[in-house]
């Protein structure tokens, strides 16, 4: 397994839900519990109810004989009108029935959060009532029909029809009718073809507008620039190209401006990004912009979130980033920024939550000015060239969960560990390629670390002994301490790690044998380890090559490797011959036992039948119908396992891939 600290593409880590959009068209509810709907509502209503497949207990409420003014989900006005009909989270399935838009007083409709499938009927988005239709999470798709350009002027404010399977050119004529449109949320769906640009020219009141994660190309429309109302335009994920028009920064009342991973290019510093004065959130990741960051971004001065990660940028940061005092979040990785960090003052920072500047050129120092940041949660400053001895001052960032040093060229790492030992809410440390040839600290005094789960050391050639104090980490999940000179025997304290289902200490001097405690930690031994139940997330993203992303531990891999030692002795039986129960692990996708020494016959059955014969391959002893060499009848039963007296660099290498 590689180093888990470098990131490839940004993966957005928020659900594009229109909060915002919706907040803006709220309005008061009049209900009036002593009102009687019409015998056209009623009968409206059991027609959509009749095309459920699953109705989520509505049918025990929607009682013909009862008003429907009281059933489950409605709402009327004090004239007996249908007003509201709210069903979300219901787990409704089937058709949405076009009966809906008969309900002629109908002005808010929510069916999200359901299994509803099939169309969304024309008569809803056309309807002379509604206002606010929201059918967000659910499993309708097809096309998104356009309305005739003859369509009187609709009433509808809020459109969202989010995380469903939507396809198609998405609409253009539909929103010439749509003059009260506040906020659109198209996202999470399969839409094709250019961004409309006639949003604004129709509706003079549009203000959101979210198509991420769908499938649009062309250039940003400069017809967008005109909408003097507009607060969040987010388009992450989509095959936009070009560059940013000038005519989008004439929007100046844009508060989220999201464009991360399309295919944008440009110099960021020839924008008139200044003139978005009440820019919140400013992400471009993951395109092709160039150039510097402006000395103009000081001016921005609302300014809580800047991503610019994954792109081309260069130069260093300029001095004026310190007077955006509202940042929570820096994301800068994956550029060719340079320089020293000392020419930002962070201690004007009290917000900053997140900075990560992993894989630029970054040089000197850690400024101390960082440790100001007394919010700080998550630090990532590997892949850069820092270098000197950490400061005590990091202990100031009481919140740090998440810190990440490696690749760069720092020193002493018992100074380092005894320092870091007082982070208690500290649960990711990734400080490997550093240390370069130093002693791990042995000092049993390095206690601490009490909500720490993952730990990676690896490829600093340390020398010394796995030391003791690793046994006084009790929540650790990942441990890592490959690639580094560590002697001695494993010792017989590992199995006490309950919580670990990770352990990379391949590549090292470790002589001895094979300890049966080993054998028994609950990595080896429980069918299914109970880090597989946690939900907990990293607070950045970890990446054990540039393909696979991690953002929850339970995805993580179950491992154990040592390989590339100098162990003696006998395999242990619990992992000697080839189990036929493995068979029974329906969830194994990856196993290797090659080059060990091996023997008896290979388990035959549906999931063996899927490894190739080289996973199987330097293990002369071992036979299988798939193998040159044939198990004959004294084989038919797994024998014992024996090795060489001594085994020079590598015994044996177990490692499970266990993905869902």
């Amino acid at each position: 397994m590689q180093p888990l600290h470098s990131p490839y593409k940004r993966q957005s880590k928020k659900l594009p839900i229109p909060v915002l959009g919706l907040g803006l068209v709220m309005l008061l509810n009049f209900a009036s519990p002593t009102s009687s709907c019409t015998e056209q509502e009623r009968s409206s209503l059991l027609k959509f109810l009749s095309e459920l497949s699953q109705d989520g207990g509505l049918a025990v409420s929607w009682q013909d004989a009862t008003d429907c003014c009281k059933w489950d989900g409605i709402s009327c006005s004090q004239d007996r009108t249908v007003t509201d009909v709210s069903l979300a989270s219901r787990s409704l399935q089937g058709h949405i029935s076009p009966s809906l838009g008969n309900l002629t007083g109908l002005l808010r409709l929510n069916l999200s959060h359901n299994l509803l499938s099939g169309a969304l009927p024309q008569e809803l988005v056309s309807s002379s009532s509604i206002i606010t239709i929201d059918v967000s999470f659910n499993r309708l798709k097809g096309d998104l029909n356009e309305l005739p350009s003859s369509t009187p002027t609709r009433p509808l404010q809020v459109l969202n029809i989010s995380s469903n399977r939507f396809t198609g050119e998405f609409p253009s004529s539909t929103w010439v009718a749509m003059k009260n449109l506040v906020a659109l949320n198209a996202s999470n769906n399969s839409f094709t073809g250019h961004i409309p640009t006639n949003f604004c020219a129709n509706s003079p009141y549009f203000a959101v507008l979210e198509l991420s994660y769908n499938q649009f190309s062309g250039s940003i429309p400069t017809g967008l620039g005109s909408c003097s109302m507009l607060r969040v335009f987010k388009a992450v994920h989509n095959n936009l190209n070009g560059n940013l028009p000038d005519e989008l920064f004439n929007a100046t009342s844009l508060e989220c401006l999201s464009f991360s991973n399309n295919d944008l290019e440009g110099r960021f510093d020839g924008t008139p990004v200044v003139k978005l004065s009440n820019l919140v959130v400013l992400d471009l990741g993951g395109n092709s912009f160039n150039g510097t960051i402006p000395d103009s971004i000081g001016q921005l001065s609302r300014l809580q979130e800047l991503h610019l990660d994954h792109n081309k940028m260069y130069g260093e940061l300029p001095s004026t980033l310190g007077s955006c005092k509202y940042l929570t979040t820096i994301d800068l990785k994956g550029n060719n920024f340079s320089g020293n960090l000392e020419k930002v003052n962070f201690s004007t920072l009290p917000n900053l939550k997140t900075l990560d500047i992993y894989m630029n050129n970054f040089s000197g120092t850690i400024p101390e000015s960082i440790y100001s940041c007394s919010n700080l949660t998550a630090l990532r400053l590997s892949e850069n060239n820092f270098h000197g001895q950490l400061s005590s001052g990091i202990g100031n960032l009481k919140y740090l969960s998440f810190l990440s040093l490696a690749g760069n060229s720092f020193t002493n790492i018992t100074k380092a560990l005894q320092i870091l030992k007082g982070s208690r809410n500290l649960t990711t440390l990734l400080i490997g390629r550093n240390f370069m040839k130093e002693v791990i600290p042995q000092d049993e005094n390095i206690d601490g670390f009490e909500n720490l789960q993952i730990l990676t050391i690896e490829n600093c050639s340390l020398s010394g002994n796995i030391p003791l104090w690793l046994s006084k980490l009790p929540n650790l999940r990942l441990l890592d301490l490959s690639g580094n000179q560590l002697a001695g025997p494993i010792p017989g304290w590992i199995n006490s790690l309950n919580h670990l289902f990770y352990l990379d200490i391949s590549s090292n001097s470790l002589t001895g044998e094979s300890p049966i405690t080993l054998m028994e930690m609950p990595m080896v031994t429980a069918m299914h380890n109970e880090t597989y139940l946690d939900p907990w997330f990293f607070e950045l993203p970890v990446y054990s090559d540039p393909s696979l992303q991690y953002r929850v531990l339970t995805a993580l891999p179950t491992g154990l490797n040592l390989s590339k030692n100098n162990f003696i002795g006998v395999i242990p039986p619990q992992i000697g011959a080839i189990p036929g129960e493995l068979n029974s692990l329906n969830f194994l996708s990856a196993f290797d036992v090659s080059n060990n020494d091996l023997e008896g016959p290979i388990p035959t059955g549906p999931q063996f039948s899927t490894f190739p014969s080289s996973s199987f391959a330097g293990n002369p002893k071992v036979c299988s119908p798939m193998l040159l060499h044939r198990c004959n009848s004294a084989q038919a039963s797994p024998t014992s396992i024996s090795t060489n007296q001594y085994v020079n660099k590598a015994v044996f290498a177990i490692a499970f891939g266990v993905f869902f």
